[in-house]
């Protein structure tokens, strides 16, 4: 939405379709609770917000991307405010802040703990000023339109009578979010299947940094629910079972407020030790949020506290908070430059479907929602110029591509299958779990590899036995599946590459960074129906590689 607003700002004559799966404000990004990262206070600066975010990514970032992303949050905070956030206040009307983990300084604005809620909401009302902006609600893409090299289109399911639709366009650009349900303990919604990732990888961009997944270290441990850093950044404690405030022994200064793969880490060294307590849901640490007051939390953290009492029928006022590490975010993906252009032609992408990178090894809390809206706008630019002097396509081409396509879906509701859906997701989410998790070595990893390509041969052999045309869930879920196998691949591919740990990618195998050579990122490309593995240089501008404490 944030790309669409700047498109139609830049060049009011150009139509503009946003499709998406869902109804729009039920995307994933409306589940980011703690707030968004900018420097807007004096006491900070973009070159501190700048510096923590390259230290926080272990050195994986390219900085020039950071240094334009850090530049730039603070302007989308402005716009924010403009179209009526909601934004937390100070006592004197300022907009307020908070800390997260791996910061220098509060830089965390924040509209209590539904941040994600309230910007999603501003955006969406402004995108329906616009009539040359339409919206194609519930679309399932399954196929980009690349002609001669360069992308004009996609075709989609209109889910609402099983049809196939080709959205003939001058540009187009991923803003499909992550893929965090490849794993079976993640924060992410059911809709995070990675489609536009393997949509783009299937058409020939290049996907960087695939193995960096990030875990967030507070989930609740029946469900992984997620309990906002803010509970930290407010002035939480994790205890484990003695109740102790064990992070003192792995980050001696941030302590709680240490970045996501440190605490991550941290708590899975717990369970290990047996410091940790065990439930019917596994092994946990606690967060005692006990001591920040009954106003406090019912005014800064109502979402936590709501999600506590209906899941666990505890009151955080009152109780401990259990807790253990999911999957949460993609640092990888798609891999673009500042102004959202991938390695095909007429295609950008944006958002956590990309790889700008701005990321690295590891995401600092907060600066997921700044990269949307500084990214979306940037990209929306760069994509209405493009448009403006691209042409259409061929229409026989989209008339040949049209005929595939839908014999493709055809001959999948024909003849019975061995297997379902559910089992060969069930499958590949255990996989994922335990040969992809939080702490990984080679074996490991080139068993979940096989396991996974064994997933990809089963899943072909899926058929549909639910032949309705109306929202038919089996079919769109069969391609989102084979959606994930692909995302999956590229993860294990990309892990068993990098044989150092770095950030959230941490191998007992190679335990330490390695500082023998310059940073890289790792790129993946099709070649000839298999995944080949590439390196590129990371941007270094002032910030050379050193030892990352907190």
């Amino acid at each position: 939405m944030r790309a669409a607003l700047a498109i139609v700002t830049e060049n009011p004559n150009l139509k503009i379709a946003i499709i998406s799966k869902v109804y729009p404000i039920r995307s994933h990004t409306v589940c980011a609770e703690g707030g968004i990262a900018a420097a807007i206070k004096d006491y900070d600066s973009k070159e501190k917000h700048a510096h923590d975010t390259v230290y926080g990514s272990d050195f994986l970032a390219d900085q020039d991307a950071v240094e334009f992303f850090t530049a730039k949050s603070p302007e989308e905070i402005n716009y924010l405010e403009e179209l009526g956030c909601l934004w937390s206040r100070q006592e004197d009307g300022e907009i307020a802040v908070r800390k997260f983990g791996g910061m220098s300084a509060p830089r965390t604005v924040y509209a209590a703990d539904k941040t994600g809620f309230y910007i999603m909401h501003s955006l969406f009302e402004k995108t329906l000023q616009f009539e040359n902006i339409s919206r194609y609600d519930e679309f399932f893409v399954t196929n980009l339109l690349v002609n001669d090299g360069k992308t004009n289109g996609v075709i989609a399911i209109d889910q609402k009578n099983g049809t196939l639709v080709v959205f003939e366009a001058k540009a187009v650009i991923m803003a499909t979010g992550g893929a965090g349900r490849i794993y079976g303990h993640s924060t992410n919604s059911a809709i995070n299947t990675g489609d536009g990732i393997a949509l783009s990888y299937n058409a020939g961009a290049a996907l960087k940094d695939m193995e960096m997944i990030q875990f967030h270290p507070t989930t609740l441990p029946n469900g992984n629910l997620l309990i906002t850093e803010a509970a930290r950044g407010d002035g939480g404690y994790l205890l484990n079972k003695h109740g102790e405030r064990f992070m003192k022994k792995y980050a001696p200064e941030r302590m709680e407020l240490a970045p996501r793969d440190l605490v991550s880490r941290a708590i899975t060294s717990e369970i290990s030790a047996g410091n940790a307590a065990s439930g019917p849901h596994g092994h946990y640490v606690n967060l005692d949020i006990r001591h920040l007051g009954a106003k406090t939390i019912r005014e800064k953290l109502p979402t936590v506290r709501s999600i506590c009492l209906t899941y666990l029928n505890i009151d955080p006022i009152k109780n401990l908070i259990p807790v253990t590490p999911a999957q949460h975010y993609f640092m990888g993906g798609i891999s673009t430059d500042l102004n959202g252009n991938t390695t095909l032609k007429g295609l950008f992408a944006c958002g956590e479907t990309a790889c700008v990178s701005i990321h690295g090894a590891n995401r600092m809390g907060s600066n997921s929602l700044a990269e949307c809206l500084v990214f979306g706008h940037s990209t929306g630019l760069q994509t209405a110029k493009y448009a403006a002097s691209n042409k259409h396509t061929d229409s026989n081409y989209i008339k040949s591509k049209l005929e595939k396509e839908n014999q493709k879906i055809s001959s999948l509701f024909s003849a019975s299958s061995p297997f379902t859906v559910f089992q060969i997701r069930k499958a590949m989410q255990e996989t994922m779990d335990n040969h992809a998790g939080i702490i990984k070595n080679e074996t490991q990893l080139l068993k979940g590899l096989a396991t996974i390509k064994e997933l990809q041969e089963k899943a072909e052999q899926i058929r549909i036995k639910n032949h309705s045309l109306v929202f038919n869930n089996e079919l769109t879920s069969l391609l989102e599946l084979k959606y994930m196998l692909i995302i999956a691949e590229a993860t294990l591919t990309s892990a068993i590459e990098r044989r150092e740990s770095r950030g959230s990618h941490f191998r007992s195998d190679y335990p330490t960074r390695n500082d023998q050579q310059p940073p890289e990122h790792t790129i993946i490309n099709e070649a000839h129906g298999k995944m080949a593995i590439a390196k590129a240089p990371v941007k270094i501008n002032q910030w050379k590689p050193a030892d990352r404490k907190y």
